[in-house]
């Protein structure tokens, strides 16, 4: 009998055992598989596929159309069996059965996508879908006939699914060279025009004409050469990233100072050196990146920093573009002193502050979803002004103001025709702009602007001004913007109503959420990774082919970003404890609850020893 118990008490505490494989919770798996389906039908039907068809990524086996649809049920398949573990809860080990459901998530896509396809091949639905038509068809199925496109896409499907649930399956040290292949490969083949324009600069386009196939797209040899070569770096790489970040984290004093200075030296002759080596193309990309990290900079501080919800923040980035216009130009219809730049910018300085004010003054005791709406309206107001007949005497109405000239720095003049002295402009702006945003950051204001952020009736009660305090981040981030008008407008050489949608409001707040809200890091990453990739409102980025489906991904991606990681890509480390205090919270009780079981158990072994030393001195 103790054999027995101790055989199923080392069975009890040995790894948790594998689930039946039949064991499936179905209804789950009915869940994702319709949503698989689901969303495979949405994307075919917006015209993602058809419309992203000739971006070719793999030549001649992978283009950016087909991705748009392979990584749904990959995806899937990889929720679908991800298990959640709870504190104290057994979990059983990944195994077959996640392989199964997976599989049969993936297989559900498949059957939709087949059904799918069938209903394109009999009903005429174009009327009310206008993507409803033989050319979406002809590409599902491959240009080989419906029966084979049918197979394929089951096929597909069930593999994609299966795939995506052996990432829980596999070894962490495989999951991770196969993840750092295909990513990195991924990112070889989306970035081919900025590559292909650094080698260009660097003298290396044999390389390059190797690499990547005449009509675009790197080559099947080429692929598995580079996912090799990446896998092997990953796995030379493994864990240094993180000990030198854990190393730099543990610096303290002189010492950290002293990595800091190396970092922003090298990081400071990256970005000055590098674009000397790009080609016109990527150095516009570079400039408008420029732009809007300066606009998501002055945001940062009225959203990130002190929490007020603006809306209407191009309203900020008009004025400064207006009054630069205005100044500035020959053609300006009703005042014209033609002005040099560098006098017109303390002029932009003085009037996007006070514009700061009239419109923070009026709202600025409002919260949350009012202030939201309120900002919203003020910013449109401030537009409608500047296209009104009203005011057109003076700022040229719809038809706006021309013939603004460049930035004369006396030994050269910076225009629109050469984007590498504009960026090298709107590099010193975002420096600047890094460095009051750093400098307040760690300020006394900046303090006050945080805690207001996390409770403002706590701070109030603290004795801080919220008043004044709100209304000089609006003003600040006023500033900031409207330095993006000014270089804009001599970039451009015009300015229109039109420039200033709320639409641009929009983009930079979600710069600001995917990036980390509260952290210049985070902003500089998100500025990159949307405007370089996705580009702005109108200004085309690196995937120029997402330029008809870039508001659904930016919507997309809020959305995703909001459910799942509100404090951003580079969050900071006072906004991630805010946004999960409650986990903060659970954490430290459950430690506390098992520190005092310990010492607990440390007093009954106390006692226990005793008595024994006790019983024994008594024996003897």
């Amino acid at each position: 009998m103790s054999a027995t118990m101790t055989s199923s008490t080392a069975s009890s505490s040995g790894s948790p055992k594998r689930a039946p494989v039949a064991d499936q919770d179905w209804r789950k798996i009915g869940k994702w598989g319709g949503l698989c389906t689901l969303a495979l039908v949405l994307v075919s039907l917006i015209g993602m596929p058809v419309g992203l068809d000739r971006r070719i990524l793999i030549h001649p086996i992978l283009s950016l159309g087909y991705l748009s649809l392979l990584w749904i049920p990959l995806m899937l398949g990889f929720v679908v069996s991800k298990q959640v573990k709870l504190e104290g809860v057994e979990s059983p080990d990944p195994g077959g059965r996640d392989l199964l459901a997976g599989a049969l998530t993936g297989l559900m896509g498949g059957v939709g996508m087949a059904v799918f396809m069938l209903a394109l091949n009999t009903f005429n639905l174009r009327d009310p879908l206008v993507n409803w038509s033989p050319k979406l068809l002809e590409l599902l199925n491959y240009g080989r006939g419906l029966g084979f496109g049918v197979v394929a896409w089951l096929l597909a499907c069930c593999v994609l699914g299966l795939l995506g649930s052996a990432i829980h399956v596999v070894p962490a040290d495989v999951r991770r060279v196969v993840s750092f292949s295909a990513f990195g490969l991924l990112g070889i083949a989306v970035l081919e025009g900025a590559i292909a324009d650094l080698s260009e600069g660097f003298g290396l386009e044999f390389l390059t004409d190797s690499i990547y196939a005449k009509r675009g797209g790197v080559t099947v040899v080429w692929s598995i050469v580079l996912a090799v070569v990446i896998g092997v770096v990953s796995v030379l790489t493994k864990g240094r990233l993180k000990a030198a970040k854990a190393n730099y984290s543990g610096l303290q004093g002189p010492e950290r100072k002293r990595a800091s200075r190396i970092i922003f030296v090298v990081t400071a002759l990256l970005t000055i050196i590098l674009p000397l080596f790009l080609g016109t193309i990527m150095n516009e990309l570079l400039a408008n990146v420029g732009l809007f990290l300066l606009l998501a900079l002055g945001l940062n501080i009225v959203v990130g920093l002190a929490g007020i919800l603006d809306l209407g923040y191009v309203a900020f980035f008009a004025v400064g573009g207006y009054t630069t216009a205005v100044l500035t130009s020959p053609d300006s219809p009703f005042f014209a002193p033609e002005m040099h730049f560098a006098v017109t910018l303390v002029i932009v300085v003085v009037f996007a502050g006070i514009v700061g004010l009239v419109i923070g003054a009026p709202v600025i005791r409002m919260r949350g979803d009012y202030l939201a709406i309120v900002t919203l309206g003020f910013g449109e107001i401030i537009r409608l002004l500047f296209m009104s007949d009203w005011l057109k005497p003076y700022f040229g109405g719809a038809q706006g103001i021309t013939n603004v000239p460049g930035v004369d720095l006396g030994f050269i003049t910076i225009k629109g025709t050469d984007p590498r002295s504009v960026f090298y402009l709107v590099l010193v702006f975002c420096a600047l702009a890094i460095y009051i945003s750093w400098r307040l950051q760690a300020s006394r204001l900046g303090r006050a602007w945080m805690a207001i952020r996390e409770d403002e009736k706590v701070a109030e009660a603290m004795g801080i001004n919220t008043v004044n305090t709100k209304l000089l981040a609006f003003v600040v981030g006023a500033v900031l913007a409207s330095f993006s008008g000014a270089i804009l407008v001599a970039k451009v050489g015009s300015v229109f109503p039109n420039s200033f949608m709320i639409l641009v409001s929009i983009i930079i707040l979600v710069v600001v959420i995917v990036g980390g809200m509260g952290n210049i890091a985070g902003v500089l990453v998100g500025s990159f990774v949307l405007i370089g990739i996705l580009g702005g409102p109108r200004q085309p980025g690196l995937l120029h082919e997402f330029q008809s489906f870039k508001l659904l991904i930016y919507g997309a991606l809020l959305v995703f970003m909001m459910l799942q990681r509100p404090e951003g890509l580079v969050p900071s480390s006072r906004r991630s404890q805010e946004l999960h205090q409650e986990e903060f919270l659970q954490d430290v009780w459950l430690k506390s609850e098992e520190h005092e079981a310990e010492e607990r158990e440390a007093e009954v072994h106390a006692v226990e020893v005793g008595g024994a030393e006790g019983n024994n001195g008594g024996g003897a």
